[in-house]
């Protein structure tokens, strides 16, 4: 594990992010983050030139904003705000809090990545033996295609079956290992677009659901782009608990919808950093909304939750991208078969 870890480590620094000689890079971590993963990150930055910061702060109670009062985010917020990269291996995670907030807006050279709790099996996957370049095709020819959209449409097996517009006033982007230049990063292998406020109906009937013990057996009603109704037994009453316990409306709301091309996610894990990019599958992201994503106001909300969807058939208006979690357009056929075909398994 130590030296699978050290490996990604070094792609990452020296591959992905390019570290150069005197760069700061701050990795946060609280007590449910492995110190294996932030000792191996800390030793490939110093390999590489950079100059480690690590800042262990403690574990909150909830994420995001939800969890400013157990930070010490004055302090945090100062360090953010300066460094040239940073890296998220907390386990309830600063994403979306005002501390990510301030750091993302004002310091412009920031590169930072959200690893999370992943695990060293879980990194190795996904930050390695795939081809950057070719992952990069893929997922901007897909982007082209879903700004020329009016209206996304995806369905699956499981009963999903749920829609929303295109605004093209919100983000769209992609993420594809290269983490050289100021950015917004998460891990590789996906096209993010935040659909329009008020747009999205139907039925997501999730396969993964983050803060939820058996995400496979909830589903959510969705109306106007807010979740109407949460169906499922057992789990789904202690869902409707947890969304309760925020007091929070926004909570309720969609937040962005990820299209997943990871060539070497092929399977859920039930790490959710992995899961959202699985190959043929979608996320679907919850709550907060950052101003960078959904200008002029974002969308406040106290914490952000995401859940998976599997084998899953894409539509852009007519246009049909994957069939049952396969790429089936017949322009993006051939990248898909060349990424694939690339992958160092």
């Amino acid at each position: 594990m130590q030296s699978d870890i050290a490996r990604v480590s070094k792609i990452l620094m020296e591959d992905m992010f390019q570290i150069k000689k005197g760069e700061t890079v701050a990795i946060t971590a609280d007590s449910g983050s492995d110190s294996v993963i932030v000792e191996a990150l800390f030793t490939a930055t110093q390999n590489a030139g950079g100059l480690p910061l690590t800042l262990w702060i403690p574990k909150a109670e909830k994420d995001s904003q939800a969890g400013m009062k157990d930070w010490p985010h004055q302090a945090i917020t100062a360090a953010l705000c300066t460094v040239d990269v940073w890296i998220e291996a907390n386990s309830k995670v600063l994403l979306y809090s005002n501390i990510w907030e301030t750091a993302m807006s004002e310091n412009k050279k920031l590169r930072y990545l959200i690893i999370g709790e992943s695990t060293i099996p879980s990194l190795d996957r996904v930050f390695t033996g795939f081809d950057i370049q070719l992952l990069k095709k893929l997922l901007s020819k897909v982007t082209e295609m879903a700004k020329a959209a009016k209206k996304v449409r995806i369905t699956s097996e499981n009963g999903t079956d749920v829609s929303y517009e295109i605004d093209l006033n919100h983000a769209f982007d992609y993420d594809d290992g290269d983490f050289s230049k100021p950015k917004f990063g998460t891990a590789p292998g996906f096209v993010n677009i935040v659909p329009k406020l008020n747009s999205m109906n139907g039925t997501i009937v999730f396969d993964h659901l983050q803060h939820s013990e058996k995400g496979d057996q909830v589903q959510f009603i969705m109306k106007d782009g807010m979740i109407t109704d949460v169906v499922g037994g057992i789990e789904a009453t202690n869902f409707k608990g947890y969304l309760a316990s925020f007091d929070d409306e926004n909570m309720y709301k969609i937040s962005h919808n990820m299209l997943g091309f990871h060539p070497k996610v092929r399977a859920l894990t039930g790490e959710l950093v992995e899961d959202e990019r699985i190959w043929g599958g979608v996320d679907f992201g919850f709550g907060h909304t950052s101003v960078m994503d959904m200008p002029p106001y974002g969308q406040d909300a106290k914490s952000h939750f995401d859940g998976v969807v599997i084998n899953t058939s894409i539509f852009l208006d007519e246009l049909q991208l994957t069939d049952n979690g396969e790429v089936c357009n017949k322009e993006l056929r051939p990248l898909a078969d060349a990424l694939l075909n690339a992958v160092d398994v």
